[in-house]
């Protein structure tokens, strides 16, 4: 399996010249604004989503001073996203460091959040980038639609697998298919190339959900242990809910009355955790993943060949192989 570091071979020139600029676009007068920025930057995580704008630039054309603009503002937009969600989730930690709230508190953490936001927009409406941000606005509103969906039918626990795709479609797969429409907008691609590229990462990101729901079994992650976060948070991802469809009435009864009343109690997670390996849902949502993976890939062997479109082969390889 190819690393991310192999991937960005392709575009290894501009994705340095894109971190020097990503650095820039974050500086501050406020002493304290540009010390956290800084922070930000030092623990910034493998870049796969400006990865995804570069690839599909070079894929469909070249790389721009547009293809740099997109990058930077779903990099500011995502890592905006970031910051609040840690606030929402109360989590102290992110890619191995302290959250900017548990270092500032929720109230520095949501107005540097804010900050980010509001530097993505001045970025693209300084460089007349509407286009652009049209796309990846509409990306954040999808995801904000996805979360206040899945908090709702969490309470319920009554999450068919349809309403799961479209939750997951919308929180996680609309920013990653930004990217990949971004991509060939940057480079006057036409709108039918723009939409090919958009479904192209809606498939990736759907996959790049379902793998991110394996590792709370234990599927496919390094230390291969379950963590049972999900099922703590009362999230119902596509291996449990295979397991509940697939279960009788009372084992049914009795998994659901633990989601709801027993889950932190580790002992309990893991008899539900237990269940779900043995009715058969880690297989399924494997299956499930690495179909929406073939069928992005299928889209991208449309395109010409060329070394962006093996680097892109690579990385929707990486995301649904990747051992977090």
């Amino acid at each position: 399996m190819s690393t991310v570091t192999n991937i960005k071979k392709t575009v290894s020139g501009e994705m340095e010249l894109f971190e020097k600029k990503f650095r820039s676009s974050l500086k501050s007068s406020a002493p304290l604004l540009d010390k956290i920025t800084h922070y930000i930057i030092k623990r910034k995580g493998k870049q796969v989503r400006p990865l995804f704008v570069f690839l599909t630039a070079k894929l469909t054309g070249k790389v721009t001073d547009s293809t740099y603009n997109a990058a930077a503002l779903i990099e500011l937009l995502h890592t905006a996203t970031l910051v609040h969600d840690d606030v929402v989730d109360d989590a102290y930690e992110r890619r191995g460091f302290f959250s900017l709230n548990a270092l500032w508190k929720n109230k520095i953490a949501v107005l540097v959040g804010d900050y980010l936001l509001s530097r993505g927009l001045l970025l693209s409406i300084d460089r007349g980038e509407f286009d652009l941000l049209r796309l990846v606005s509409n990306a954040v509103k999808e995801m904000s639609e996805g979360e206040l969906r899945q908090i709702e039918k969490t309470r319920k626990l009554n999450i068919t697998e349809e309403v799961y795709f479209e939750i997951i479609r919308q929180k996680t797969a609309t920013l990653i298919a930004a990217c990949c429409a971004s991509g060939g907008a940057s480079n006057g691609s036409d709108q039918k190339t723009i939409d090919k590229l958009y479904k192209m990462g809606e498939l990736t990101g759907i996959a790049f959900q379902i793998k991110d729901d394996l590792f709370d079994y234990g599927a496919g992650s390094k230390i291969g242990k379950p963590t049972g976060i999900d099922i703590k948070e009362k999230k119902m991802t596509l291996p449990l809910i295979y397991a509940l469809n697939n279960a009788n009435q009372s084992t049914r009864k009795k998994l659901i009355y633990i989601i709801k009343n027993k889950n932190n109690d580790n002992k309990k997670v893991s008899e539900v955790i237990d269940y779900v390996n043995s009715s058969g849902g880690i297989e399924y949502a494997a299956q499930k993943m690495n179909a929406y993976a073939d069928e992005a890939k299928e889209i991208l062997m449309e395109f010409p060949e060329n070394e962006a479109r093996q680097s892109l082969f690579n990385l929707i390889d990486y995301t649904i192989k990747r051992v977090k």
